[in-house]
């Protein structure tokens, strides 16, 4: 099982070079980025689009892609490596591949007269079709479809009109093709063009779907689609701004506009039919905070009566020029999915701001710099223009907002963040690539590049040169020591390693390091270690050197191309992370030279790796896949946090380096995070323990929400609200502040106030602040507020429209300001205003001064006849005290969050989703959300921090955490948690039961769990049969030297009680699950195959049942399967058959899946009658209801294929192997089976461990 976990992907934008870049087929489309394509699908759940999965095969630049019309599930896609690929994506795997295109192809498509056929051209043609499949399978050439004389840019099949085909040119002319007629070559040509050697490209070529002839092509329009709901309506997307236009073949102008981004557009498609989502539910939660502030998709104005129209259904999927990617309802005129900004290329370097851990800036090949907030995995911020190629950034130290970015062809720039520009360049390397910039954090005022010009450059940040030391070849990276400001390594061609001290005015090297048998790359110190460094090199290995005794002291081997990435962990002395071309990530323990783990997930090489010194457990990742992955290296040192969870001395949690340095020794704390927090501990006089659980759990946590967990802890404890950090009000808070804060938040809106750190990517305007903080007013019931903000804003009609909830009179006044306002304008649209509350002599005096004394007579006789006369007053009453409505609110609010928290669940976020609940004081879900999320260690510090309030989660947290410990090193571990537990003494008896060892060692473990020693135990059990204590019995013998006695007397039990018709779930599984502790070793012996069988069969069905009990409907079938395959392998006695077991498994099925109401009525009997077997948990009781879901499940991968033994179905999220290292099942399958039956799914009598 990987150690190193998936939490966070920022996926990678849409590339601007080709055409065909995106596409849709029913609920799902796709867009290219430069390597790899992204699939996203509705779910349908929560209407939303989720990204599926991602195919990086293409070694070099994608050209086009295009979806089978016949199969959603089949998609095409072509490269700059003359590779043709079909795609299978529910499968997730490749059809079909065609490695000669003989040529690149422009533009590929799916041919009209074969399911299994591809078209493609490229250059001047021909067109080639490729049929992959059949009985007659290989590559055609089009009869007529070849020797243009311009080369080609786009082509289309007509998608009814079967053969008919046009091709769009360079030199701007088209080419038509269909059957019955000579094709026409090079016609239409702009007549601006004729006779003329200049090139105007077709740009955008589709044909109408509705008609066989109507044909759209341009060349100065970036792109264009048809509305295929629509006869004659297509549009537009404008290249210079993000404008989508709409148009009608019957018009020269278009019918509407709208601005969807600031940037423009790059491509556009339209889905064949409206997408069939499910009705929006009022209490959904919002997905809003997943747009950034580049987004301009608000309604447009309201049309006028001149040209009223309504645009039918339709989603269009939006490309554009700065990488951003979204799905726009153009009937609701509304984003579904947006995916603002993204590399669209090679992201090389990678680094977290020195004094923020959620800020990320990325380095990219795009030529751009981009900040990300890992919170939200949104851009906030992205670097102006373009500077080419950007191999490699440098923050400056603390809070200087300031980042070093060292190009291919530019020089070396530095951007200053706050300001948005950038303020200073350095170019003295000439037109040579910098390939390394390095901001030194011990003296903020140098700055060291490295370039291919084979010097290595330390300068001032005003330019002035201190050292230039130069390389005998290219130098690829340079590193700062840690623990001397004068020294400097770095990494050259020449496949050495150099050491360089500034204090001297000597150019030579102090050092130079041999070893490496090629090009040394990167080259990094060691933050906990003086003295120590590593290089990376493309001999495809990293050597660790010691300075003091010039020596490499370990070579770790193992990665299979050349090395790029390199981190060195900041807490822990010998953890060492390393990324390679192999597209792999590797983890080691630079003390033996152990590879602790391999993570595969990216689909490209591995460039950059980063952590922030205050999370040192996150690591993020960057990759030529144009992804950045955020991934936690808790798991690596998880007994750790159990050593604090359980209170252990100091010297068990944190060292020094040389202790933390012997081989084998456990992992210890050596940085300066965890020395800061032992030192405020040790300042503390009240609530230690708390501090220690909250400082060390965020100090492990990852992205997610953990701040926002115990910031709602703390509340819910009684801290005073003064002390809530800042970002309490940015997550989920907590009922009673929820009022307070987005009244304080609206307000802050309102005053327009610009944040410390600068506006960020297109700052919202006044206008968008004030909308959003009049929204807030709005949903806190704040009316009035939101009716003035909307005044502000020219929003009348708005504002007008809900004034009577404030009250009459309130709205009276409103129009009367309303009307003055229009009559200081002279417009006759204040005459309304006036008339409808009453106000004559006003509009009388208006009428009157225009000389308008006719209209002014009408309104005077209209006002004696009573027909014009002020509304009558009423007062809204906003202050009931009714308790029914009172009840009825805090219901719909406990309904609200549950939804969220769902939500969040659903999405990967279980602590978020815990957050929601705590929001509303509901601490038994916010413990079950994150027991169900396997986030077992922070569940139990929660737990432990909340005291009585979580009394009945605790324990179950401690006791899982048990059963993951039951390991050869960490028996100890196990004991302690399990002494936690109030009532502990059964836990310890099944751990005492389980362990392995001599007669010696296992007293000796009995002794300190409090137990007898094995004679005793038997004794005991001899003692407890003849008393006719059962459980004791079973109990005490698997406790003895002769546990199989416990084995045969249990098992008769359990099969006794199995053929009584009263019998439940609960009176036989205690039992059971008592007897599944046996050790291991016994279990298996050949005179306990026929006891192992039974056992393991009632496990299986017991399980079985208590999934069902549980909701977890993924694993029901493979439980009773399970069981079922047992009873066929071995003839065993138990009360239980085949057949049966499908009755229940069918009935089980018609009674609870999609179509229960088609069950009949015997089914529905027989549904009842296990219902009363099952006997759902008591309310009063811990609630574990619904599938696990751990952080990563939702994440695509490029790791090897697993295949479930479950379902046989590619497993997505995290995999767990079991005891044969060879099948496999989801991490989600395997908690879940662990928790309903201990033994593992292949039947050998081993137990699971997947916590």
């Amino acid at each position: 099982m990987a150690k190193v976990k998936q939490v966070g992907l920022l996926a990678a934008g849409c590339q601007p070079w080709n055409k065909d870049v995106c596409a849709a087929s029913g609920d799902r489309f796709a867009y290219c980025a430069t390597l790899a394509i992204y699939i996203y699908q509705l779910d349908q759940q929560y209407n939303e689009f989720k990204l599926r999965s991602i195919m990086s095969e293409h070694k070099k630049t994608i050209t086009a892609i295009s979806w089978c019309p016949d199969n959603p599930d089949l998609f095409a896609s072509a490269s700059a490596d003359n590779l043709l690929i079909v795609w299978n994506v529910a499968e997730q795997k490749t059809v079909a591949r065609l490695d000669n295109t003989k040529g690149v192809p422009a533009s590929v498509s799916w041919c009209w007269n074969f399911s299994d056929g591809v078209a493609f051209v490229s250059q001047r043609g021909p067109l080639y079709i490729w049929v992959y499949g059949g009985t007659d399978p290989g590559v055609t050439v089009h009869k007529e479809a070849h020797s243009f004389l311009s080369d080609i840019c786009l082509f289309r099949w007509h998608p009814t009109k079967k053969e008919k085909l046009v091709f769009g040119h360079t030199d701007g002319s088209l080419s038509v093709f269909q059957p019955g007629s000579k094709g026409q070559k090079h016609v239409l040509r702009p007549e601006s063009l004729e006779g003329t050697d200049e090139e105007d490209p077709v740009s955008a070529l589709e044909w109408d779907p509705l008609s066989t002839d109507y044909l759209l092509a341009a060349a100065s329009v970036q792109c264009l689609a048809w509305v295929p709901s629509a006869p004659g309506m297509f549009i537009t997307g404008d290249s210079q701004v993000g404008v989508l236009r709409v148009w009608n073949v019957s018009r020269s102008t278009p019918l509407d506009s709208f601005k969807l981004k600031k940037t423009g557009f790059h491509a556009l498609h339209v889905l064949n039919s409206p997408l069939a989502k499910k009705a929006q539910s009022s209490c959904s939660p919002s997905k809003g905070h997943h747009i950034s502030s580049t987004s301009e998709a608000v309604p447009p104005p309201t049309l006028t009566q001149n040209w009223s129209f309504s645009l039918p259904p339709g989603h269009a999927v939006c490309c554009f020029m700065d990488g951003g990617v979204g799905l726009y309802d153009m009937g609701a005129k509304k984003w579904d999915f947006l995916r603002d900004l993204g590399h669209v290329e090679t992201i090389f370097d990678c680094k977290f701001k020195p004094d923020d851990h959620n800020l990320l800036a990325t380095a990219s090949f795009d030529g751009t710099i981009k900040i990300w907030d890992t919170d939200t995995l949104t851009a906030v911020y992205t670097s102006p223009g373009n500077e080419g190629v950007v191999y490699s950034l440098s923050w400056a130290p603390g809070d200087l907002n300031c980042i070093a970015g060292a190009t291919s062809r530019n020089g070396a720039f530095i951007w200053d963040v706050r300001k948005g520009k950038i303020i200073t360049r350095f170019n003295e390397h000439g037109k040579n690539g910098i390939f390394c910039i390095s901001w030194s954090h011990k003296d903020s005022k140098r700055i060291a590049t490295c370039s291919g010009d084979g010097f290595c450059i330390i300068r001032t940040i005003d330019g002035k040169i201190l050292h230039k030391y130069k390389h005998p070849a290219a130098v690829f990276g340079c590193d700062w020591s840690q623990n001397n400001k004068d020294m400097i390594a770095t990494g050259c061609e020449d496949k050495n390693v150099r050491v360089y001290y500034l204090a001297t005015s000597s150019d030579q090297p102090l050092k130079v390091f041999t070893g490496h048998l090629a090009k040394v790359f990167h080259v990094r110190w060691s933050p906990l270690r003086e003295g120590i460094l590593c290089s990376g090199s493309d001999d495809g290995t990293v050597r660790i050197w010691d300075y003091t005794q010039d020596a490499c002291i370990n070579v770790l081997s193992g990665h299979a191309a050349p090395v790029r990435g390199l981190m060195w962990n900041t807490e822990v002395p010998y953890l060492l992370i390393s990324g390679s071309w192999d597209y792999t990530i590797r983890v080691w323990d630079t003390r033996d030279g152990t590879c602790l783990d391999t993570v595969c997930d990216h689909g490209a090489d591995v460039y950059g790796l980063t952590c922030h010194q205050s999370r040192p457990f996150t690591l993020a990742s960057c990759s030529r896949d144009s992804t950045v992955r955020l991934w936690s290296l808790t798991p690596l040192i998880s007994p750790l946090l159990l050593n604090i969870l359980t209170n252990q001395p100091w010297e068990r949690i944190i060292g020094n380096t040389d202790t933390a340095m012997v081989p084998g020794s456990p992992p210890l704390l050596c940085g300066k995070v965890s020395r800061d927090i032992k030192q405020e501990l040790d300042k503390c006089s009240s609530d230690i323990m708390a501090k220690k659980l909250r400082w060390f759990s965020e100090c492990f946590s990852t992205r997610g929400g953990s701040s926002n967990l115990w910031d709602l802890v703390s509340v819910i404890n009684g801290q005073d609200d003064s002390l809530l950090p800042p970002s309490y009000s940015k997550g989920v808070m907590h009922r009673k502040h929820l009022l307070k804060f987005k009244t304080s938040e609206a307000q802050e809106l309102t005053i327009v106030k610009m944040s410390k750190f600068g506006g960020g990517i297109g700052a919202p305007s006044k206008e968008e602040r004030l909308i959003e903080a009049a929204n807030i007013h709005l949903r806190l019931g704040q009316i009035q507020r939101y009716c003035e903000l909307m005044v502000e804003l020219g929003q009348w009609e708005k504002a007008l429209s809900v004034a009577p909830g404030v009250s009459m009179k309130y709205w009276k006044k409103l129009m009367q300001r309303r009307a003055d306002q229009l009559m200081a304008e002279d417009n006759d649209d204040a005459i309304p205003y006036c008339i409808a509350t009453g106000d004559i002599k006003n509009l009388i005096s208006f009428f009157t001064g225009r000389g308008q004394l006719l209209e002014a007579l009408i309104i005077a006789q209209g006002a004696c006849e009573g027909n014009i006369c002020a509304p009558e007053s009423f007062q809204v009453n906003h202050t009931t005290n009714d308790v029914d409505n009172r009840l009825q609110y805090h219901s719909l609010l406990q309904r609200v969050c549950k939804e969220l928290a769902e939500w969040y669940f659903q999405d990967g976020c279980s602590v978020l989703a815990a957050c929601c609940y705590l929001a509303v004081d509901n601490i038994k879900l916010a413990m079950s959300s994150l027991i169900r999320g396997n986030e077992l260690e922070l569940a139990a510090c929660v737990g432990i921090v909340l005291g009585e309030a979580a009394k009945q989660s605790t324990p179950y947290c401690l006791e899982l955490l048990a059963r993951k410990y039951m390991t050869t090193t960490t028996w100890a571990l196990a004991v302690d948690l399990l002494k936690m537990i109030p009532d502990n003494h059964i836990l310890l008896a099944k751990l005492c039961a389980f362990y392995p060892g001599s007669v010696a060692e296992i007293n000796q473990f009995h002794e300190n769990c409090g137990l007898p020693s094995l004679e005793e135990c038997k004794a005991l059990a001899e003692t407890a049969m003849c008393e006719g204590d059962l459980f004791s019995a079973v109990k005490f013998y698997l406790l003895s030297s002769e546990p199989d006695i416990a084995l045969r007397i249990g098992l008769d039990h359990v099969k006794e009680q199995l053929t009584r018709p009263d019998w439940t779930v609960d009176i036989v599984q205690p039992i059971l699950d008592l007897m599944s502790y046996i050790r291991t070793d016994c279990l298996i012996m050949a005179k306990l195959t026929g006891a192992r069988s039974e056992l393991l069969i009632l496990c299986g069905y017991i399980g079985g049942l208590q999934a069902i009990r549980r909701q977890y409907s993924s694993i029901v079938p493979a439980l009773y399967e399970y069981t079922s395959q047992l009873m066929k392998r071995r003839e065993v006695c138990v009360p239980l058959n085949i057949e049966q077991l499908s009755v229940e498994l069918d009935v089980w099925r018609a009674c609870t899946q999609n179509n229960s109401n088609l069950s009949s009525d015997c089914q529905r009997e027989l549904f009842s009658y296990l219902e009363r077997r099952i006997q759902p948990t008591p309310p009063d009781g811990l609630v574990l209801c619904g599938a696990d879901y751990v952080t990563g499940s939702n994440l695509p991968s490029h790791s090897d294929v697993h295949l479930s033994c479950f379902t046989g179905q590619r497993i997505q999220g995290p995999v767990f192997l079991l005891e044969d290292d060879k099948s496999a099942i989801s991490l989600n399958d395997a908690l879940m089976w662990a928790e309903v039956n201990p033994f593992s799914p292949l039947g050998t009598g081993v137990r699971i461990n997947p916590f």
